[in-house]
């Protein structure tokens, strides 16, 4: 079930200053207005980004609109193991607890009209396991708050739910026995069949399909992630901005980043009884949804 369409999180502030929020990818488009629209919110945000020039010009830009007290920043490419590790070590150092998450950051290859697998091993090591590693090398630093409660947001998108193989589609969907290693075999299933050229036939989505099958497998990681979260007081969740207008969509989408931020902050600061866990919500609504 889900909930109701209007925004909670307007009437019902429970963060401060105090509360720090990680958001990845943050040096532009959907990832740099959150950043924005969390800071604005009163919160303490660390911007990451895989260029760090590119980064500190993003939190000076912050700066200069009057967020100084609020934005921080540190290079972070997901894709690299030793910069996520190097990352966690220098956030522990120095904020030591974590709230929110924001795994946001991304990469496709493929504009609006095209689809190819030709880089589908670093898409998949940006957008599914990276996120999965940072989120693991941070988890013993967030607050088991049952006040307030920890989130981990993952954006995510609605190609991944364009699966047609019935056996990807059983392993994914059973939620009793699905595990992070069934989940990593999808993925080298995948790239087996990108590499002998036997992808087009085995069902896997039409539509930009290496970084539909990297979100296939955040979707499913963050579903086993909340089950076993669930007593933790850690919150995991997935957000599909729709077609939004950034540089992935080469500018064309129904919705600015601006808009789709205001939707993913707002599900980032839900009050702690609207929580729910384990879900997917997608476009303009606060409603989220009972499966991924």
């Amino acid at each position: 079930m889900g909930l109701q369409s209007k925004d909670p999180s307007a009437s019902t502030r429970w963060w401060g200053k105090e509360t720090i929020c990680i958001v990845t990818g943050a040096n532009r488009g959907i990832g740099f207005a959150l950043a924005k629209t969390l800071a604005e919110s009163g919160l303490t945000v660390i911007l990451t980004a895989r260029d760090a020039t590119k980064g500190l010009q993003a939190m000076e830009k912050l700066r200069n609109q009057g967020l100084g007290a609020h934005v921080h920043f540190s290079a972070l490419d997901v894709s690299q193991p030793h910069s996520i590790r190097a990352f966690a070590a220098w956030f522990k150092h120095n904020f030591g607890v974590l709230d929110i998450l924001v795994n946001n950051a991304a990469v496709s290859f493929n504009n609006v009209h095209e689809n190819s697998v030709k880089h589908a091993e670093i898409v998949m090591k940006t957008n599914y396991y990276g996120p999965k590693l940072l989120t693991e090398e941070l988890l013993a630093l967030f607050r088991r708050s049952s006040t307030y409660k920890s989130r981990i947001l993952n954006l995510s998108s609605r190609l991944g739910l364009k699966v047609r193989n019935p056996n990807i589609r059983a392993i994914l969907e059973d939620e009793v026995n699905l595990s992070e290693e069934k989940i990593d075999g999808v993925i080298r299933l995948f790239l087996k069949q990108v590499k002998d050229g036997t992808w087009q036939s085995q069902g896997w989505p039409e539509t930009w399909t290496d970084y539909a099958v990297s979100k296939v497998a955040l979707n499913a990681y963050s579903r086993m992630l909340a089950r076993r979260l669930r007593d933790e007081n850690i919150i995991v969740n997935c957000f599909c901005p729709g077609f939004t207008q950034t540089s992935m969509t080469g500018g064309k989408g129904s919705r600015t980043p601006d808009i789709a931020a205001k939707i993913g902050a707002s599900l980032a600061l839900l009050p702690p009884n609207h929580l729910q866990t384990g879900k997917f919500t997608m476009g303009q609504s606060l409603f989220l949804y009972s499966r991924f």
